[in-house]
């Protein structure tokens, strides 16, 4: 029998072992290069792959795969990025939420297909899109509404305080649309992002008085104001990237005041629970008839303009549409308190309700939480059917490339998610040092 030497063998196993590794190596870079599976939305929707074989993957994991279609869908974490392989039950199943495509039979309504594209009807209202947002990669559910709220729901107390009610006068007509950044141009500041830290309790406090205050000094000032300066100095009964109150920041803004988002910047303290929050870094003194000066440096270096920025005590309006709409209109954006459910983390485009796609579903599967966003305006949008659909438009804080640039459209005159149950306004003090600027 014909034996080949032992050091050709042993060469001939390497070489065999070198296209072997070479081999996995591009099939790892395989999948990278494969088209994303549900670009024109998901095919065999009510499909049970993942659940099927009870399949979730932490990280990335090559083998977590199932046959989908005559192609390879994957169970693991790693599939739900911007080019998506992800089996078509990924979402629901591993996540608890609903995927960030539609299914690609559409929507039939009176014996017609009205194509999706990644728009949602609900019984064939005109919705809204819903994106793959890559700040949410590998959250859960659980971790969206811990990490990305932070809204403290007000107490009985707080939320039985007088509404102030406004009138239209008579023959008084509002527009059918409206947008501050229209009426005030350069006043109404863009939305910040609050990252993973629960602090929406400050974005939105701050977002509105940045506004506010700006409108009414007439633009004589026009700072971005600081949510860290709320976060970590206004520490009585509030918990920073934790959660906290709207009534208890909008003390904290007349009685003390803040510096602006260039002086005091976000530290971008995130999900780890162990490292302890940032301390406060700015303090300030009384000057006279309620106002404060700063007793601290800026804590970014490079700025040296300290002023601080106060309010006057907040208001809370009527829950009427129309109440809403003229204080804003009058007097610049509000903030309003919203439910947001586990569909909201998926929007990007149109005109937000909730879907209630995860009904029935393990209660898991549609907790909620508190939020606070900065309503901005209002519009009207004509459906295929010939009706009208009415929105408000509000800048969340989940940074410009969540939604539409950072903002969203919601059903208005509905109280959709609560948002107009309990809605603030404020004025901005700085009339009186107009002078001087």
């Amino acid at each position: 029998m014909w034996r080949r030497p032992l050091g050709l063998l042993l060469l001939l196993l390497l070489l065999l072992a070198g296209e072997l590794g070479v081999g996995a190596r591009r099939g790892r870079r395989r999948r990278e290069l494969a088209p994303a599976l549900h670009r024109r939305g998901i095919r065999d929707a009510g499909g049970r792959y993942c659940q099927e074989q009870d399949l979730c993957c932490r990280g990335r994991a090559d083998d977590c795969a199932l046959p989908y279609l005559g192609v390879t869908c994957y169970c693991d974490l790693f599939c739900n990025r911007t080019v998506s392989d992800c089996c078509p039950d990924f979402w629901d199943f591993c996540l608890g939420v609903p995927p960030p495509f539609p299914p690609i039979q559409g929507c039939m309504h009176k014996g017609r297909i009205y194509p999706v594209l990644g728009t949602y009807w609900d019984n064939c209202n005109r919705c809204w899109r819903a994106g793959n947002h890559s700040a949410f990669w590998g959250m859960t559910l659980d971790e969206g509404i811990r990490y990305r709220l932070g809204t403290v729901r007000p107490s009985s107390f707080v939320a039985n305080m007088n509404e102030i009610h406004t009138v239209l006068g008579p023959g008084e007509v509002l527009p059918r649309t409206f947008e501050a950044s229209e009426k005030w141009p350069n006043l109404i500041h863009d939305p910040l992002d609050q990252g993973n830290c629960a602090g929406s309790w400050a974005f939105s406090t701050a977002a509105v008085a940045s506004d506010r205050v700006s409108i009414h000094s007439l633009g004589h000032m026009s700072p971005v104001l600081s949510p860290q300066n709320l976060l970590s100095c206004d520490t009585h009964n509030q918990q920073g990237c934790r959660g906290g109150r709207l009534d208890g920041a909008w003390w904290f803004l007349r009685r003390r005041g803040v510096v602006s988002d260039h002086c005091y910047p976000f530290s971008g303290h995130g999900r780890d629970e162990a490292v302890p929050a940032p301390p406060c870094m700015m303090h300030s003194r009384a000057m006279g008839r309620g106002k404060r000066q700063a007793t601290a440096r800026c804590p970014n270096s490079y700025v040296h303009a300290n002023d601080i920025y106060q309010v006057t005590p907040a208001y809370r309006l009527g829950s009427n549409e129309k109440e809403i709409m003229k204080e804003l209109m009058e007097n610049g954006p509000v903030q309003a308190l919203m439910e947001v459910h586990e569909d909201f983390f998926l929007y990007q485009s149109g005109i937000y309700s909730h879907t209630p796609v995860s009904l029935g579903r393990p209660e898991r599967y549609r907790r909620h939480g508190t939020h606070s966003v900065k309503i901005t305006g209002w519009g009207e949008e004509t459906l295929p059917d010939g009706r009208t659909i009415k929105y408000w438009t509000a800048a969340n804080s989940w940074g410009p490339a969540w939604g539409e640039r950072g903002h969203f459209r919601i059903v208005r005159g509905a109280n959709e998610c609560d948002i107009e149950s309990f809605v603030l306004g404020v004025w901005g003090r700085g009339m009186e040092d107009m002078g001087h600027h």
